[in-house]
């Protein structure tokens, strides 16, 4: 088929998937995958391959980019006792458990260890598209996970693949491999993110903004590949840096266009990515002999359930390793959150990359025995990964029962409030700065009140619906109503919460509409100014997380292009 009727056919399935997936209560990735394998039945459409150069190069820079400037930092410092030893061991662990059982079904040692390589890793695409509904830091530290472990699967995939092309390896070259694509990857990361943020402080454009940010993430990937680190540890680690400095080198319109524009670009991305897993799927079965078929599905089942059943023993043979800060949970709440972790590790398009990736020849010009094997196996444990693990995710975490999280609801409350303060406090001094009317000045000290008066209503609102929520659970448990709680319930009711604004003291001197506007202009773009900056010092005393940042910042920004007005693009 055409490039563009592919196109076309991509688009058409990624709409009917997302019309599709609230209808059948499916997440859209599971939907899409289907809507793939449907497709593979027609055999013109099974033969859209998917390149591995494309993920790595085209959509994986892109979709891990936005996934690390979506990432708390505050987590991955807070837990990064957790997320080291899972992205680095628990994948070299698994990578050799499944070179294990496939040497006991058959394989070749060295075939085993690059399909190994190839489906250790979790991917942070699945992840992000799957793992949502699970609690906030149970959430960040598999995201974060899955963002690094990448890399340590890909070193182990060359590591594999010279010994099965027929290369030599020592003790020296692994180590010198490991420590280049680590150090390395960061270093690149470092750097592209360092020239970027001196070259955006430059610039004003919004549309050069952010083209700037786009060919970052390509940036990295290609600087570390230039001197063979981890192109995917230089993107995460870009991203990272950028996300901590993006409001001080960005405008409030460009990064508001970017909020709009990151998020679809990603969406379509992933979406065309999981319908062509479906097709490649389709595609390899049917290119393997029929005899062969039965072995290989034995062999699929087995690798998944030997990730599976490693995932959660390294869990639970390193807890006192990685337990981080913060208050012990109770035993039954940390097996039930092993066991959420473990099914939420599925596997995507990365590893599917890495297995197309496996060469056709060896180093002396023969064919490379068992890449087709490594090929079906690796796209059979994503197809389980997501159609089982998927729909069986939102099963098990209902079931684990696991404390609710409000720390980001109430992180969001102190920052708007802690902000506002701040900025009403500086209100006189920010007026005389700028050279506004006592008038003008009054008008905005009372909207500001307004506004915290609204924010602490709502967090007295906030914590009443949760007073009143483990009321009625308790009432349940019992068996019989609280009619304390009925009453109090009846009478919020009846008195709704109510904020009327009025004055009766109104400044009638013949002062121009326009001056007037210009100075309420001047002095709410000031306060916004004195917001961001106590807005920074709460993320670096580490008050509140970054992801709270990036939702007050957006409003922030959202309220600043409202006084701006519309910015030119050019």
């Amino acid at each position: 088929m055409e490039g563009l009727e592919i196109t076309v056919l991509l688009g058409l399935t990624i709409l009917v998937g997302t019309l599709l997936a609230p209808r059948l209560r499916l997440a859209l990735p599971l939907v899409l995958v289907v809507l793939g394998l449907l497709l593979g039945f027609v055999p013109a459409l099974r033969q859209v391959q998917l390149p591995p150069e494309t993920v790595l190069l085209l959509f994986l820079p892109v979709m891990l980019f936005w996934e690390s400037l979506t990432t708390s930092l505050r987590s991955i410092r807070r837990d990064v006792r957790h997320i080291l030893p899972m992205s680095t061991l628990l994948v070299v662990a698994s990578a050799f458990a499944v070179a294990g059982v496939a040497v006991l079904l058959g394989l070749p040692w060295e075939i085993g260890l690059i399909l190994g390589a190839a489906v250790a890793p979790p991917d942070a695409t699945a992840v992000a598209a799957l793992g949502r509904l699970l609690p906030h830091r149970m959430f960040m530290k598999l995201k974060a996970e899955s963002l690094t472990n990448d890399g340590t699967a890909l070193v182990l995939y060359a590591i594999a693949v010279t010994v099965a092309t027929g290369g030599r390896i020592t003790p020296w070259s692994v180590t010198g491999t490991v420590i280049v694509s680590y150090l390395g990857g960061i270093a690149a990361g470092a750097a592209v993110a360092g020239a970027a943020a001196m070259a955006l402080r430059r610039i004003r454009s919004t549309l050069a903004i952010n083209l700037t940010l786009l060919l970052v993430p390509f940036a990295a990937f290609l600087v570390a590949e230039l001197v063979h680190a981890s192109g995917v540890l230089a993107v995460v680690v870009a991203g990272l840096v950028v996300a901590y400095v993006l409001s001080q080198i960005t405008t409030a319109a460009s990064r508001r266009q970017a909020d709009a524009a990151w998020p679809f670009g990603v969406f379509l991305l992933n979406g065309a990515l999981f319908v062509l897993i479906g097709l490649e799927v389709q595609y390899v079965v049917h290119e393997v002999p029929f005899a062969r078929i039965g072995r290989l599905v034995l062999v699929t089942l087995a690798v998944w359930a030997t990730l599976f059943l490693v995932r959660y023993l390294f869990q639970w043979l390193s807890a006192p390793f990685l337990r981080s800060g913060g208050p012990r949970p109770a035993s039954g709440v940390r097996g039930r959150a092993r066991l959420v972790s473990t099914v939420a590790g599925m596997r995507g398009a990365v590893s599917l990359a890495i297995a197309l990736s496996v060469p056709l020849t060896t180093s002396d010009g023969g064919a490379l025995t068992g890449r087709e094997d490594v090929i079906v196996v690796t796209a059979g444990v994503i197809l389980l990964s997501l159609l089982v693990q998927g729909p069986l995710l939102p099963v098990v975490v209902r079931w684990a029962r696991l404390p609710v999280d409000h720390t980001e609801d109430e992180e969001y409350e102190l920052a708007e409030r802690t902000i506002s303060g701040a900025a009403l406090t500086a209100l006189d001094d920010l007026a005389r700065e700028h050279g506004v009317s006592d008038e003008v000045r009054d008008r905005i000290r009372f909207e500001g009140y307004q506004m915290l008066e609204l924010a602490n209503a709502r967090t007295m609102a906030r914590e009443q619906a949760l007073i009143d929520a483990e009321a009625e659970a308790l009432d349940v448990l019992l068996d019989e109503p609280d009619p304390l709680a009925a009453s109090t319930g009846a009478a919020v009711e009846a008195t709704p919460l109510q904020m009327i604004a009025s004055s009766t003291d109104v400044d009638l001197r013949q002062r121009s509409p326009i001056l007037r506007h210009e100075e309420h202009t001047r002095l709410k773009l000031a306060m916004l100014d004195r917001k961001r900056e106590v807005l920074r010092g709460l993320r670096r005393a580490g008050t509140v997380d970054d992801l709270v940042v990036r939702r007050v910042s957006a409003r922030l920004d959202l309220e600043e292009v409202r006084l701006r007005g519309v910015e030119e693009l050019a």
